[in-house]
């Protein structure tokens, strides 16, 4: 006789399930529920085809009823839900659209009832315009909304796979999309300082990101609809996408004496089987193991519930196939960018109480002298035995293979030393003689073996500067455009002749860009004697942990919101004069440019594409075009600085979607001498001063001058960096997301004018307060009425960005009226003036 098989529910487990049984056992009877119309579609591609890269609807479907029952023999009921479960009979109760309610017997069962979309009990989440995301009829209700309605905005709730997927393909046909998120960070399975470079090319698409906020309610208005944050603040938008994680759907299974865990997963063994003989369960709703640490966890992932559908059915027909668990394996596309992941992140390990060391390289995708090579960041967790626990990367090109290289390993319990021997394709345009993956292995290997000790960035909080230092072995002018905050600075070359600065009483923490430098000279100062750590990831991991959102520069997309963007990543800068901004592709805009010279800077790092660019120039006749090429993220804003200081015409700066930076410019004719002379001297009238102290006297005189030479007609621009930006600050603390370090340094300095400290005599606050009183008492202003009265008068009061970055500050920080910008901002409007003052 026959055996006959239920399951329930299709998509990806129930599915994979139904023709893995049909393939073992010809003879079964095989019936499949599914609650709603369609029983296998791809519901990773959802997002997609709202956002336009999948044209057509029908692609989305894998299987239809009709087919799996004309392939495989398989019985299949749409619109049937299972609502109980009777183990004592082996029946379930179904209540179907078309038979009404009834009960069928089983032999076996399969559960694969999936996860359903977490929506919280607010008021106002009742509101037809909150979507959510789970299947077909979900994709269709969002797809009527943004294109039958022409909605024109929307707030996405979540920061998760869904929601970063859903931010993106709204924002690429021409929505205005705010992401609010109540963590930190986006993307949880990824630690900060990478998450934060996908949170990046979000913001640089115009995705404005709002973190650590709580949602307290919604409100409809007419066609629109607010969200209420807790922090009082409001969004509006046309409409809203709920995403802010799932739960498993297993309410139906309460009184059936099925075992759940305690957030309502079914509980299986490794066969898969539930507590309750011949029923299993796979897929989102199950319970499972955490592969590298080996605790229960919950992974909704369609990878593993694939892989759990073949099983359970294996299991079914005797075959006794076991499920080893999952570590989570992910990917995700995020504008021109990939992230993928891994393994367990150091939250998870921290959590669990199991040691590790963390390496992270940032190599080029491939050759970096074939053309295209992009750089990728690479983060390596593994024990101190040298098992591999985990891995992130992120990057324009070569991404998924190495995250599935370092998967592979994970699986087969691999250690750096197997990843170190991995022996994997090489031809130059596809990767290195020295893979990125082995690369990561042989930093790993040389701190297991000791022959380099680390520091990561959230170790500089701690630092204590009496027993150590910290030195910047990159170039001068590295250096020059930014550097951690206290390190003195020693090129790696020069290292040798200038170990007479060095204390060797003190630890010696070296940095360079990357990390490979930084080695470079670990190894000859450890060799000299000395206690040495280095950065691992360089100045580049620096940067990225301390990241915050709101730095990015946005690009715009065409008003016509219903246009697809060929290039989503394309951002365009005209030429000065101001040319109208085109919304055709780079490849459209660019091909209309010619060149008289090219340059391909991919696969140098800061300074070195700029330094290329400058010999190239110096080659050309004046009027000549140079066209360049550059992979390091940093060539978008240093070029044009750069161009604008060397007095060349910059025609175009683009970045493409493979995270290629291109630039077209044109050489101008220099100034003679004897023209500069018989040209009558220009006395510029502007008047610009860089204020660095944060002493409460300099600020004060600061602002007297400034509205002194405002108030004889000059233009005035204060330039505030480091301490000076505390003068700037409000009083009062404003909620926004920080680094370790960004807190830090808000704690130890004083927020807002009210609370600056005399250089001189400030005897614990008492010279400030009586400075203050003086002032008074002969009808001076006081510095906040200065600062009022400057700023009505058109002083320009700028913040320096990368001082900002160091510092943790940012711009919802600062007073109302403060710009942002950078030293280039700063150096244009200082040749523009007669009188420059450092104060």
């Amino acid at each position: 006789m026959s055996k006959k098989v239920i399951i329930v529910g299709g998509v990806a487990g129930g599915a994979s399930a139904a023709a893995r049984l049909r393939r073992l056992d010809e003879e079964a009877h095989i019936i499949m529920f599914e609650r709603d119309p369609y029983i296998s579609f791809a519901n990773c591609g959802l997002p997609y085809y709202i956002g336009d890269s999948i044209k057509e609807r029908s692609k989305l479907l894998v299987q239809t009823p009709e087919a799996m029952q004309r392939r495989f023999n398989i019985d299949v009921r749409t619109e049937s839900e299972v609502i109980g479960i009777d183990p004592a009979t082996k029946t379930v109760l179904v209540r179907s659209k078309e038979r009404g309610e009834y009960r069928e017997s089983y032999d076996a069962l399969i559960l694969s009832p999936g996860a359903k979309p977490i929506r919280p009990n607010l008021p106002g989440i009742n509101s037809s315009r909150i979507h959510t995301l789970r299947n077909i009829p979900d994709t269709d209700r969002l797809k009527q909304r943004v294109v039958d309605e022409h909605a024109g905005s929307a707030i996405v709730i979540g920061g998760g796979f869904i929601g970063v997927e859903m931010a993106e393909n709204l924002r690429e046909i021409g929505l205005e999309v705010t992401l609010i998120e109540g963590g930190p960070q986006i993307l949880a399975p990824f630690d900060p300082e990478m998450a934060g470079v996908l949170a990046k090319e979000l913001e640089n698409h115009g995705v404005k990101l709002r973190l650590s906020q709580t949602i307290t309610s919604f409100t409809e208005q007419g066609n629109r609809i607010t969200v209420h944050t807790s922090d009082g603040r409001e969004s509006t938008a046309d409409f809203v996408v709920l995403a802010i994680g799932v739960k498993p759907d297993t309410a139906f299974l309460k009184d059936t004496g099925i075992e759940l865990g305690p957030r309502g997963h079914i509980l299986v063994n490794d066969k898969l089987e539930t507590s309750i003989p011949d029923i299993y369960a796979v897929g989102d709703a199950v319970e499972v193991v955490d592969f590298v640490n080996g605790s229960k966890t919950a992974i909704p992932l369609a990878g593993p519930a694939n892989k759990q559908g073949r099983i359970a059915a294996d299991n079914v027909c005797g075959l006794g196939t076991t499920y080893k668990g999952s570590q989570g394996t992910s990917i995700i596309k995020v504008f021109g960018l990939t992230g993928a992941a891994t393994g367990n992140n150091e939250k998870t390990l921290q959590r669990m109480g199991i040691p590790y060391h963390v390496t992270v390289v940032h190599p080029n995708s491939h050759a970096s002298y074939y053309p295209g090579a992009t750089s990728l960041s690479i983060k390596l967790l593994f024990q101190p035995d040298g098992t591999v626990l985990g891995a992130q990367a992120v990057g324009y090109d070569g991404v998924d293979k190495r995250i599935d290289d370092i998967a592979t390993v994970i699986r087969f319990r691999g250690t750096v030393a197997d990843l170190a021997e991995l022996e994997l394709a090489y031809a130059p345009p596809y990767s290195s003689a020295k893979d990125p993956v082995n690369m990561a292995a042989y930093t790993a290997e040389n701190i297991l073996s000791e022959r380099v000790r680390v520091f990561v960035p959230q170790d500089l909080a701690t630092r204590d500067e009496q027993t150590t230092m910290l030195v910047d072995v990159r170039s001068e002018l590295e250096h020059a455009n930014g550097h951690i905050p206290g390190s003195l600075l020693i090129p790696v070359d020069e290292l040798r002749d200038r170990l007479n600065e060095l204390d060797p009483n003190k630890e010696i923490w070296v940095y360079c860009q990357v990390g490979l430098r930084g080695y470079t000279a670990s190894r000859i100062l450890q060799q000299k004697g000395y206690k040495v750590r280095n950065l691992t990831g360089g100045y580049k991991l620096y940067q990225m942990a301390n990241y915050q959102p709101g730095q990015a520069i946005s690009q715009e997309l065409p008003a016509d919101h219903t246009a697809k963007m060929e290039v989503a990543a394309a951002e365009t800068v005209p030429a000065e004069p101001q040319t109208e901004r085109h919304s055709a592709a780079p490849s459209e805009a660019q091909a209309k440019q010619h060149a008289d010279a090219e340059l391909d800077a991919c696969g140098l790092c800061c300074p070195g594409p700029l330094i290329q660019v400058k010999q190239a120039m110096d080659r050309l006749e004046a009027g000549q075009i140079l066209h360049v090429t550059a992979s390091d993220p940093g060539f978008y804003e240093d070029v044009q600085a750069w161009a604008a200081m060397s007095k060349h015409q910059m025609l175009q700066v683009a970045k493409r979607a493979d995270g290629i930076i291109e630039a077209y410019l044109r050489k101008e004719n220099p100034v003679q001498p004897e023209a500069a002379a018989a040209q009558p001297a220009s006395s510029p009238e502007g008047s610009t001063m860089i204020v660095f102290s944060g002493d409460l006297d300099k600020a004060i005189a600061s602002f007297i001058i400034a509205n002194g030479a405002a108030a004889s007609g000059k233009k005035v621009t204060l330039f505030f960096t480091f301490w000076g930006l505390n003068i700037l600050r409000k009083t009062e603390k404003v909620p926004v997301a920080k680094t370790f370090i960004g807190r830090m340094f808000g704690m130890m300095m004083p927020r807002g004018s009210r609370k600056l400290s005399l250089s001189r005599m400030n005897m614990l606050g008492l010279g400030a307060k009586m400075i203050r009183g003086v002032m008074k008492q002969n009808n001076v202003s006081s510095l906040e009425e200065l600062m009022a009265s400057a700023m009505e008068q058109g002083v320009e009061i700028v913040a320096c960005q990368m001082s900002m970055d160091l510092m943790g500050i940012r711009q919802e920080e600062l007073i109302d009226g403060v710009k942002i910008g950078g030293v280039g901002y700063y150096l244009g409007k200082a040749d523009q003036s007669g009188i420059n003052l450092f104060i």
